[in-house]
């Protein structure tokens, strides 16, 4: 059974940095694209950034682009995500998710088929 657990998440003040992390168990990862998503209260699930299999390729949203940093660890089944100048508009729960279809990065969610339960990032001065 695959498990994508998240960590990382918190409170922080704007222009503040956080490294979420997400552990991944079960036969599942090498192989496999993986991605961040982000929902904030009352909005739709959004894309933030994906990484393909071989860490030799990443995507991100406009929103977060040149401040966030996605970023694997296949040895230790670890998927990362460095967010650097944070801002109040960065506040959501974000979710790593995985994709046993493909390898290549991705931005559709219906495209990934694991998801963890999602940490709360919280940018509030």
């Amino acid at each position: 059974q695959v498990q994508l657990v998240e960590s990382g998440g918190g409170l922080v003040q704007p222009g503040d940095s956080l490294r979420l992390s997400c552990a991944a168990s079960g036969r599942f990862f090498g192989n496999n694209a993986m991605a961040w998503f982000r929902q904030a209260p009352g909005k739709e699930r959004e894309f933030v950034t994906s990484i393909n299999w071989r860490a030799s390729d990443s995507d991100y949203a406009n929103s977060v682009k040149g401040r966030f940093t996605i970023s694997r660890d296949n040895a230790r089944n670890t998927l990362y995500l460095q967010m650097n100048n944070l801002k109040p508009e960065d506040t959501a729960v974000y979710y790593c998710a995985g994709s046993v279809r493909y390898g290549t990065t991705e931005r559709q969610p219906d495209r990934y088929d694991y998801w963890g339960q999602g940490t709360q990032v919280t940018v509030s001065s």
